[in-house]
C-alpha cells in the first residue's frame, strides 16, 4: 500500500504547524547526529527519498552536490519544496519511493529522513537503492524507533497524575502494519525490528558502517523541557551504510 496521506488538506494543514516543518532541519532534535553520517558532499550526485519541503535537498546543494533529485509522493509536499527553491541542480519527481527506477549506478548517495517506516517491503526497497548506487556511494536514513513502532498506540504510560511512568513495548516480534494516530488523524505505518533492517541492508550488498540510536544531550532537554523525558527510550534509529568499491 502506498501511502499518500499529505495531500490530505486537514492533515497537511497540522503538518504545516510542527517544528520540523516551521524550522526545517534545526527543527528537526535527530538532524546533528544524521548530519555527521553524511559523506564529503562535493560534487557528489545524490537523491532524497521521501524529500517532503526539500530541506535535505537544499542542504546536500549548498554543501557542494552537483545534482541532487527528490522525490515524494506528495503534490503538496513537492509543491511546497518546489516554492522555497528555484536550483535548478535540484529536480523534485512525484513518485513512490517503492517505485523508484534509476539507472545502475546513477547517484553516489541515497538518503532518507523518517519516512521509510511508510513503505511496506523495506528489503526490496534497499535492493533498488543499491543498484542506483556507484561503486563506494552512501545510504544514509533514519526511521521511527521499532521501539516507538511495535504499538499502534505510540503513547506513554501514565501515571494517575498523569506522570510518564515508561514507554511500553509489545508485539515486537510481530513485523507489520500498525494503523497509528498523529496529528489526530489515522496514518498507517509498518513495524519491522532492528534485526529486519540490518539484515535487509546486509542481503542487498551494503556494508553498515554506523547504528546510532540517539539521545538529546542534557544541555538540550534543559533548554526545551518537552524533550525532558526522551532520554527514556530512543526515538529514532540511524543507519549509515555504503556499497562496496
Amino acid at each position: 500500500m502506498k501511502q499518500n496521506k499529505y495531500d490530505d488538506a486537514a492533515f497537511f494543514a497540522k503538518y504545516e504547524k510542527i517544528p520540523r516543518s516551521v524550522y526545517g532541519l534545526d527543527g528537526a532534535a535527530e538532524w546533528p547526529v544524521f548530519r555527521s553520517l553524511l559523506p564529503d558532499l562535493r560534487g557528489k550526485r545524490a537523491l532524497d527519498l521521501g524529500c517532503g519541503y526539500g530541506w535535505h535537498c537544499r542542504y546536500l546543494r549548498e554543501q557542494g552536490a552537483v545534482r541532487v533529485v527528490g522525490i515524494d509522493l506528495s503534490e503538496k509536499m513537492l509543491a511546497e519544496a518546489r516554492a522555497r527553491s528555484a536550483d535548478c541542480s535540484i529536480e523534485y519527481r512525484r513518485c513512490p519511493m517503492e517505485d523508484i527506477a534509476f539507472a545502475e549506478g546513477e547517484f553516489d548517495l541515497a538518503i532518507s529522513s523518517l519516512a521509510l517506516h511508510y513503505i511496506e517491503d523495506f528489503p526490496a526497497l534497499c535492493r533498488k537503492v543499491y543498484r542506483s548506487l556507484s561503486p563506494g556511494g552512501s545510504f544514509v536514513f533514519s526511521v521511527e524507533h521499532p521501539m516507538l513502532t511495535a504499538l499502534a498506540a505510540q503513547e506513554w504510560h501514565l501515571g494517575p497524575a498523569g506522570e510518564r511512568l515508561h514507554w511500553p513495548v509489545d508485539d515486537y516480534q510481530d513485523e507489520g502494519r500498525r494503523h497509528t494516530r498523529w496529528l489526530g488523524e489515522d496514518v498507517l505505518k509498518y513495524h519491522r525490528t532492528i534485526a529486519t533492517y540490518i539484515n535487509g541492508l546486509i542481503e542487498a550488498g551494503f556494508r553498515i558502517s554506523k547504528v546510532i540510536e540517539p539521545s538529546p544531550s542534557a544541555e538540550t532537554r534543559a533548554q526545551h523541557p518537552d524533550l525532558k523525558d526522551e532520554h527514556r527510550r530512543p526515538a529514532f534509529l540511524l543507519i549509515a551504510n555504503s556499497k562496496p568499491e
